[in-house]
């Protein structure tokens, strides 16, 4: 394959890396051509805003962008300023990506999530309306507001060029999505055919709003372990894997883990889990579902396997560099 097979590609951190190592990828992603570095907010590990600030700072053309945020836990006023306040630090280079987070950890800190797709509608609205820099009043069961505004007194009062993108797994919060957002981040640990039924229902919920799928645009994170070992590289795909199947249930149903493999590597992790568990149950992660929902072996092996989803309707890969070598990743997928 040639270099021009991914002409747009981006970064996916997490909590693997130092915030410092975090800022050195980002910079060497950016000279190498990538368009965009997304921050995680998952575990109770990392907020996404302020490792999203340090990227910004140390880039000049990086698109940055939360991935992704949930729409629980910020007020709305006071995640319309967040992104505003990005947007001062990044102007025209920050990306809003917000989901409907998943239990048991939402319950686990005392949020009771329901009516899933009327919450993040009205998120979505008003948030775009306050970035709009529009005076909003809106009377909601999720948000209630009374004539705010971002109150901005200095500096640009100008509306902001935020795209506000959800990450969707599920297929109502995905025909949601296609209707109400300006792109999906299209989950990860799912295989590249899992992309056939989210198009559809993108493009089913792009029509109720008269627009076509090709005005969404469909970023997916893709686990990617690189080595010049393939066994090495799987095995460090599984280390991501083994935490995500008995953690997230959304994410082991998406992928189509057979139960019984979740079942037994919930009865070894705890949570949070301690990296003797991840290494016991680890074990039980089957090299084939590495390779059918991860991009991990060797460099060939891992281009190919992206360039899958791609062909599956993403419009841009977001690479999670699981292997020690990160470097050696971004080569692989350099633009130039």
């Amino acid at each position: 394959m040639s270099k021009n097979d991914f002409p747009r590609v981006a970064i996916y951190l997490q909590d693997k890396h130092s915030l410092q190592d975090g800022m050195d990828y980002v910079k060497y992603a950016e000279s190498r051509g990538f368009e965009a570095v997304w921050q995680a907010e998952s575990r109770l590990v990392r907020d996404a805003i302020v490792p999203m600030a340090a990227f910004a700072a140390v880039t000049r053309k990086l698109k940055v962008g939360s991935g992704v945020i949930n729409n629980w836990t910020r007020n709305i006023g006071l995640l319309a300023s967040t992104f505003l306040t990005l947007d001062d630090l990044a102007p025209n280079r920050v990306i809003c990506g917000i989901g409907a987070w998943w239990d048991p950890l939402a319950a686990n800190v005392g949020i009771k999530r329901h009516k899933h797709l009327l919450a993040m509608r009205e998120t979505v609205t008003v948030l775009r309306r306050l970035l709009n820099m529009e005076k909003v009043t809106f009377e909601g069961e999720f948000h209630q507001v009374k004539g705010i505004e971002l109150d901005v007194v200095h500096g640009r009062r100008e509306p902001r060029s935020v795209p506000i993108m959800i990450g969707a797994t599920g297929p109502n919060m995905m025909e949601l999505t296609g209707e109400i957002a300006d792109g999906a981040v299209l989950n990860y640990c799912v295989a590249p055919e899992y992309n056939d039924e989210a198009m559809e229902l993108l493009e089913k919920g792009a029509r109720r709003a008269g627009r076509k799928i090709e005005d969404i645009d469909r970023p997916q994170l893709v686990v990617c372990a690189v080595d010049r070992d393939e066994n090495k590289a799987r095995n460090d795909a599984k280390w991501l894997l083994t935490q995500y199947l008995a953690q997230q249930p959304h994410i082991a149903k998406a992928s189509n883990t057979p139960q019984h493999i979740v079942d037994k590597i919930q009865s070894i992790l705890g949570w949070p889990a301690t990296k003797e568990q991840i290494s016991k149950a680890m074990q039980y992660v089957p090299d084939d579902l590495v390779d059918r929902i991860t991009a991990s072996g060797t460099p060939d092996q891992a281009r190919a396997k992206v360039q899958q989803y791609v062909k599956r309707g993403a419009t841009c890969p977001i690479l999670y560099p699981m292997s020690d070598d990160v470097k050696l990743m971004i080569d692989t997928f350099a633009v130039v």
